[in-house]
């Protein structure tokens, strides 16, 4: 047998364990670690093999002739972690390895959130499948996608009863070539045009083929609550599952209401609804220019002025990018409007002016943010992804390991790890992958408890996390001696529509 030690502080490559794409991943045998099997259950010394693209055995288990061993004492092994809010269609083109994904134990992404989705789908598949990456790659069909391809530039009205009927013809087509479920950006441009009854239409057309409903809510800010209740709303009356993105409080008026939202939550899965959301692990959202001014008057001082206030001023807001200004990235709104001689507020209609920017909101607040993460209904999500220029998409998961479990305490390292496997892998649908067991996809990440930690900050958001030590996706290791191995064994997995559709 072939021995690899990664007790931790020993760390030796692995990248020899990635087969090549057209053979079979070797049996593997790792030993000596804590396993966290993903669903909440007590850390359990036990030694895990690894045959093809499946776990073989979970137990005390005796190395076979030729098997490669690794030895991971003083690790904890989980299954791989699954991100059910990621941004990477355009990454997955740049960087197939997604490195910042898989070295924080990311081994399945799911694409198409917050409304805006590949189309068509059944092609984007199918590219992916031509050219894969190192990860399992997922989509959502996107109500902005769909309610651009009907309505085109004409969005900003509502929707007449054709166009709601082309709109939930597609959404059926998206889920037939593989989506989901049917993801909604409501705080938007496009997708904030949209009546409530355009989106139950569109969910009982995702539902129909076993999709759930995926938001990013109508207001995260002055008016959250009530877009809580209308997120609870489209799904009791679409009749399909909620789920909803990044869930936050992100302005002064609503700070440390989490109560009151997560009562609302409450008592819909009380009458029996299936409400759940995601979360990342950060007091500061990412977004663009427009989305801050609610009533989407960017030339009204008044409106202008009144968002910044309830942001908690222009020193909150950093741009990340502005195409008519790239010197702006890295400042605040109130350092770039003393540079320019400005008001704030003048600054910014100015830039919307001129073609907007991306930008970072520091307005949320560290309590609310760990209110969420208590709820046994919230999972782990980045709302990044590969390139991402929030910390969130290459440092997400290892922070909540780092931060939440072993320096805060407020998670156990069980819960913290079911909220990244089995809860998302519930979510979406992917009975062979989230947990630890005989018979399931050897998606698994090893990592060392004391250590792992999120490096990614601000001022330079792509940098790698920590004490991740090896990542298997489908039983090839794609991360190993703090490098990608270079394996792209990842796969499309599509919805359930899509097998039925092929006849599967």
């Amino acid at each position: 047998m072939k021995l690899f030690s990664l007790a931790a502080g020993s760390i030796l490559a692995l990248s020899v364990l990635a087969a090549a794409p057209d053979e079979p991943a070797p049996s593997m045998l790792i030993v000596g670690a804590r396993v966290a099997d993903g669903t909440g259950a007590p850390l359990a010394r036990a030694d895990v093999r690894v045959r093809g693209d499946r776990i073989a055995e979970v137990g005390a288990l005796t190395p076979a002739a030729g098997e490669k061993v690794v030895r991971a004492e003083g690790l904890v092994l989980a299954p791989g972690f699954i991100d059910v809010h990621n941004h990477s269609v355009d990454g997955l083109k740049t960087d197939p390895l997604a490195e910042t994904q898989v070295s924080q134990g990311i081994t399945t992404i799911v694409e198409g959130p917050d409304g805006d989705s590949p189309w068509p789908i059944g092609e984007w598949f199918d590219g992916i499948e031509k050219s894969p990456a190192a990860v399992n790659v997922m989509t959502m069909v996107g109500h902005e996608t769909v309610r651009s391809l009907v309505m085109g530039k004409d969005f900003r009205r509502t929707a007449t009863p054709a166009e709601v009927v082309k709109m939930a013809e597609l959404v059926e087509q998206g889920m037939r070539e593989g989506a989901s479920g049917l993801s909604s950006g409501l705080e938007y441009d496009v997708g904030s045009y949209a009546a409530t009854d355009e989106l139950v239409a569109l969910s009982k057309a995702a539902a129909r083929h076993g999709g759930f409903y995926m938001t990013h809510v109508r207001d995260e800010a002055e008016k959250a609550l009530s877009a809580f209740e209308e997120a609870i709303a489209i799904s009791k009356r679409g009749g399909l599952p909620l789920q909803i993105s990044h869930i936050k409080l992100g302005t002064i008026g609503v700070w440390g209401k989490t109560p009151q939202a997560i009562a609302l939550i409450d008592a819909a899965r009380k009458k029996g609804q299936d409400v759940e959301a995601d979360c990342y692990p950060y007091e500061a959202w990412h977004s663009n220019l427009e989305v801050i001014v609610p009533d989407k008057r960017y030339d009204d001082p008044t409106s202008v002025a009144e968002a910044l206030r309830v942001l908690g001023g222009p020193s909150r807001i950093t741009v990340t990018a502005c195409k008519a200004h790239p010197a702006y990235a890295g400042k605040t709104l109130e350092q770039i409007a003393k540079e320019e001689s400005l008001t704030p507020v003048a600054l910014y209609s100015r830039m919307v002016s001129e073609g907007g920017a991306d930008i970072i909101g520091h307005s949320m607040t560290k309590e609310d943010v760990r209110a969420f993460y208590r709820q046994p209904w919230v999972m782990v999500a980045s709302d990044g992804g590969i390139a991402a220029d929030h910390p969130r998409g290459a440092g997400t998961f290892p922070r909540v390991l780092g931060r939440f479990v072993r320096e805060e305490h407020l998670l156990t390292l069980e819960d913290a790890v079911k909220k990244m496997t089995s809860m998302p892998a519930s979510r979406m649908k992917l009975a062979d992958r989230g947990r630890v067991a005989p018979g399931l996809k050897a998606d698994l990440v090893l990592f060392d408890p004391q250590t792992v930690i999120d490096r990614s900050t601000f001022e330079d958001p792509r940098r790698l996390s920590e004490g991740i030590v090896l990542v298997l996706v489908n039983g090839q290791a794609v991360w190993s001696d703090a490098k990608a191995t270079g394996a792209r064994p990842g796969r499309v997995l599509r919805g359930p529509a899509a097998a039925e559709h092929r006849g599967a």
